[in-house]
């Protein structure tokens, strides 16, 4: 179930007025679609991660954002270390609400979207930036990947994205403006290193983007979605971060001479909302590891 709170604290070292508000959640009553609060509402799906959590800090820190914010784990100190995050880059004042779900499952996507119109009213900017590898990396053969595997990975990697655009969208269309973003991956170009299951599944989410965008144009909705590589504080880096040689290596085969941050992917992602004139697009954020 959702991270409920109502607690109200002030960022350090920061205008005494800029606060985050924790909200806890009540249920609406209305019966039509209407926003409860003057800021925009983004929903950042996979928000403890290290692009989910600098993409929250971006968004905080224009200050026009309230933030919705789901998380996998249940772990207390992912919380924790996200919304301390939060609170260092806030200038003023906005209301966050956590929620947790498992996007394996469509109930879970469901409830998700459910609960964060029951918070604020609609949903204007979706970033869809949950992933998993499916717990496998690095496969040489096809038989090394189960089908359920595979189902599981294209479920939160894909399908909960592409439902959670399906429950987005009529708000959206409703106040005639928003913004759908995913997370790609280069691996949709080049087939990557994880394997199969993943490149199949951002292979569709590509797809999806350039269909939506088109579809949604002319309702003042853009899609598009950021393919990161080698992007260090993420899973996907975890294991090369550990071995320092493996990482200089790494580093070495990108043009720009060294890895990405987490930040680099949230301002191409805080671009693409505020731009009107873009949709339809996948952006890399590889330091030209890719031509494309």
């Amino acid at each position: 179930m959702s991270k409920r709170d109502s607690t109200t604290f002030a960022p350090s070292n920061r205008d005494s007025t800029a606060s985050i508000t924790l909200l806890s959640n009540r249920a609406s009553t209305q019966s039509t679609i209407s926003k409860k609060g003057p800021r925009k509402v983004i929903l950042i799906t996979g928000a403890t991660g290290g692009i989910g959590q600098a993409t929250a800090c971006s968004f905080a820190r224009t200050g026009e954002y309230d933030l919705a914010l789901h998380y996998h784990t249940a772990k207390q100190d992912s919380r924790d270390r996200l919304l301390h995050a939060i609170n260092d880059s806030v200038t003023k004042v906005i209301d966050v609400a956590l929620f947790q779900a498992d996007l394996s499952f469509y109930t879970d996507v469901r409830r998700l979207h459910m609960e964060v119109v029951e918070q604020f009213g609609g949903v204007d900017v979706l970033f869809a930036n949950a992933g998993t590898t499916g717990g496998i990396s690095g496969v040489k053969s096809l038989a090394d990947v189960p089908i359920d595997v595979f189902e599981s990975t294209w479920r939160t990697n894909c399908g909960s994205s592409i439902l959670l655009a399906q429950l987005c969208l009529p708000f959206m269309e409703q106040q005639g403006w928003g913004r759908v973003v995913f997370n790609g991956s280069v691996a949709a170009w080049t087939g990557g290193f994880v394997g199969p299951h993943y490149a199949s599944s951002k292979s569709a989410v590509s797809g999806f983007v350039h269909w939506l965008g088109n579809n949604v144009a002319k309702k003042g909705i853009t899609v598009n979605g950021v393919a990161p590589a080698l992007i260090e504080g993420t899973a996907m880096m975890a294991a090369a971060e550990e071995d320092g040689e493996a990482k200089k290596r790494l580093a070495a085969n990108v043009p720009v001479g060294r890895l990405g941050r987490p930040e680099e992917v949230a301002e191409t992602v805080l671009w693409m909302v505020n731009t009107s004139y873009v949709t339809r697009k996948i952006i890399g954020v590889d330091g030209g590891y890719h031509p494309y």
